[in-house]
């Protein structure tokens, strides 16, 4: 009877063992797929930025990095539409200050258009 208790007792041991065993190999293969997207990021993040060294004169990249600063989402999706434009062809290049400020204003959702009314 005791015999028959040590082999349950250690079955479960084994089973919990195997367990923890699957848990930590999931653990290292999520932190390892992490780890491989935030390289991938900054790898494209720093190909962007070399990419507005030549796209932007240094007054358009400063205001840049000033969106950059207050929203990050926001300037990143600015710098794909300059090298999305500047792949098209219509885009001159260097892109001087003036032209981002019509570039952002086109992106921009006007909040001037809304009306308030009344009742």
């Amino acid at each position: 009877m005791v015999s028959t208790q040590d082999d349950e007792l250690n079955l479960i041991r084994e089973q919990r063992k195997l367990a923890l065993q699957k848990q930590l190999e999931q653990q290292a293969a999520q932190q390892a797929d992490a780890e491989v997207k935030a390289q991938e990021a900054q790898r494209v993040s720093q190909s962007l930025d070399a990419a507005m060294k030549t796209l932007l004169t240094p007054e358009a990249r400063s205001r840049l990095r000033a969106i950059s600063l207050a929203k990050p989402a926001r300037a990143e999706a600015i710098k794909q539409a300059i090298v999305q434009l500047h792949g098209n062809g219509t885009l001159q290049t260097p892109m001087n200050d003036e032209q981002l400020k019509q570039l952002l204003s086109s992106q921009s959702k006007s909040r001037r258009s809304a009306s308030i009314r009344r009742i």
